[in-house]
């Protein structure tokens, strides 16, 4: 019987371009064996800013039913895949904001030895992703967390072309998340899952013998 896995996906989006990978990447992580927890962070933004923009209203609005993400599911997750879309080449204020309350968890030790990964998405092309997504990663190293990106480890990886997670351009929330995105979100997080499983066999394998 394969060892089980926990996924939690934890994300923030706006306007539903992030959402809509995460969600396709909550169901490939359930179709490879995992237990899947898919989560939004809380938003920040005042409800007339949200107002203001139509598509972010209504992107609030069909997703008030996801849970929001708390520190319990960072316990529960063997792996967690992280998404946000790019901000000046940083990550949102909203999912920094969900990962500077883990502070408590990091002392004791219980957000180490778990694999993450990240994806987000941009309005161009060459409008953050990557520095984002590193920027993301940062955070990790200090958590004592264990990288797994994508990489160029499946033929796609050479067509989407970014090695450090799953990305998609938006434009002006213009262009649909379309095969390109989900199949390297699909790869991404296969790879994930795979390495989850393995690592904790591993673990557990030796603790057993010792």
């Amino acid at each position: 019987m394969p060892t089980p896995v926990n996924v939690a996906v934890t994300y923030y989006s706006s306007t539903g371009t992030v959402s809509t990978i995460a969600k396709a990447i909550a169901k490939d992580a359930e179709a490879a064996g995992a237990q899947v927890r898919l989560r939004k962070v809380a938003e920040l933004a005042p409800q007339a800013a949200v107002n203001s923009n139509p598509a972010w209203a209504e992107h609030a609005k069909a997703t008030a039913d996801i849970p929001e993400a708390s520190p319990d599911d960072m316990v529960w997750a063997d792996a967690v895949i992280l998404g946000t879309p790019t901000r000046y080449g940083n990550v949102t204020a909203q999912l920094k904001q969900f990962l500077d309350t883990l502070g408590g968890l990091w002392q004791a030790g219980q957000l180490a030895d778990k694999v993450y990964s990240g994806f987000t998405a941009s309005s161009t092309a060459h409008g953050g992703q990557e520095s984002t997504l590193l920027a993301l990663y940062n955070t990790i190293h200090h958590f004592g967390g264990i990288l797994v990106p994508p990489g160029y480890t499946d033929a796609t990886k050479f067509i989407d072309g970014n090695p450090y997670g799953t990305s998609h351009v938006s434009g002006q929330g213009d262009i649909p998340v379309a095969e390109q995105t989900l199949t390297a979100a699909r790869v991404q997080t296969e790879r994930v899952v795979k390495f989850t499983r393995a690592l904790k066999a591993g673990l557990a394998a030796e603790n057993a013998e010792s």
